[in-house]
C-alpha cells in the first residue's frame, strides 16, 4: 500500500461537484505537485489528505490507515504528523516569530520551555531566518512571512508537507527562494510533499511526479519532463498559460 491513497472520492459542496470518483496514491518520501484551473478542486484534495474534508464517497488511507472515518479526537492525533503551508503563512499577528513557531509544540507536546526555545531556534535556521524570532509578523517581508510559516508547519517534525500556493504573491526572486527550501527540507528531512501550485516554474523545479486536475478528474499523472510532452490540449494550455476558446469568447474576442 502506498503511503498516501484515495480511492474513488467524490465531493460535492451543494450543486457544485469539486471531485469526481478521484484515486491518487502518493509513496513515502517523493514530491508530488498538483496543478489545474483555479477551482478545480486542488485545496479540497489537499483538505481530504489531512483530515479537514471527509468524501461523500470513497476513501482516504494514511499509512496503512483509513482515515475519513476516524472522529476527530484520533484525527487529531493523525494530523500531528502532517505539517500545512497555508496560502497566505497565517501567522498570529498578535505573537512573535517565536511565538508563532512554539505554538504547535505548547499545543500538541510536552516539552519543557527551553526545549522548545531550541527547536524553535532550529526550525529558525532551517529556513535561514536565525535573528527573526523577536520580531512580530508585520515587521516580515512577504516572502520572510512565508519561510516562517514554513518553520511553524516543521515544529513537530512532520512526515509529511503539504504546500498549498507556496509561492503566491511573491516576486520571481522570493519564489525561487520557497522552492529552494521545498527541495532542502525534502532533502534534508526525508519528508513527503504535496505542493498545490499554479506556477509551473516552481513546479518544474521541486516536482518528483506533478498530477493535473481538470473538471474534478486526474488528467495527467506523470514526470515534469513527461507533462511538457502531452498532447492533452488542456495540459498544454495550462503548462503554457495560454487561454482557450472558452475563455477568450467571454471577452468576445
Amino acid at each position: 500500500m502506498s503511503f498516501i491513497e484515495l480511492k474513488h472520492i467524490s465531493k460535492r459542496f451543494g450543486s457544485l461537484v469539486v471531485l469526481r470518483d478521484l484515486n491518487l496514491d502518493i509513496e513515502r518520501g517523493h514530491c508530488i505537485v498538483v496543478i489545474g484551473a483555479s477551482g478545480t478542486g486542488k485545496s479540497v484534495l489537499l483538505k481530504h489528505i489531512v483530515g479537514l474534508l471527509k468524501p461523500d464517497k470513497g476513501e482516504v488511507w494514511f499509512d496503512g490507515k483509513r482515515i475519513d472515518t476516524l472522529p476527530e479526537r484520533q484525527l487529531v492525533d493523525v494530523r500531528t504528523r502532517f505539517g500545512f503551508l497555508f496560502q497566505m503563512g497565517a501567522l498570529f499577528d498578535s505573537l512573535t516569530v517565536a511565538e508563532n513557531l512554539a505554538f504547535p509544540l505548547v499545543e500538541h507536546t510536552r516539552k519543557p520551555p527551553d526545549e522548545v526555545q531550541r527547536i524553535v531556534a532550529q526550525k529558525l535556521r532551517l529556513v535561514g531566518l536565525p535573528e527573526a524570532g523577536a520580531k512580530m509578523p508585520g515587521e516580515l517581508s512577504g516572502g520572510q512571512k512565508k519561510r516562517v510559516a514554513l518553520a511553524r508547519a516543521i515544529a513537530l517534525d512532520p512526515e509529511v508537507i503539504l504546500y498549498d500556493e507556496p509561492t503566491t504573491g511573491l516576486d520571481p526572486v522570493r519564489s525561487d527562494v520557497i522552492n529552494e527550501l521545498i527541495i532542502k527540507l525534502q532533502k534534508e528531512l526525508k519528508v513527503t510533499s504535496i505542493v498545490v501550485t499554479h506556477d509551473m516554474n516552481s513546479a518544474f523545479k521541486v516536482a518528483d511526479r506533478i498530477v493535473m486536475l481538470h473538471e474534478g478528474h486526474i488528467i495527467f499523472d506523470g514526470t515534469p519532463e513527461e507533462i511538457q510532452k502531452s498532447e492533452n490540449p488542456d495540459v498544454k494550455r495550462f503548462v503554457l498559460g495560454e487561454a482557450g476558446e472558452a475563455e477568450l469568447a467571454t471577452l468576445n474576442l
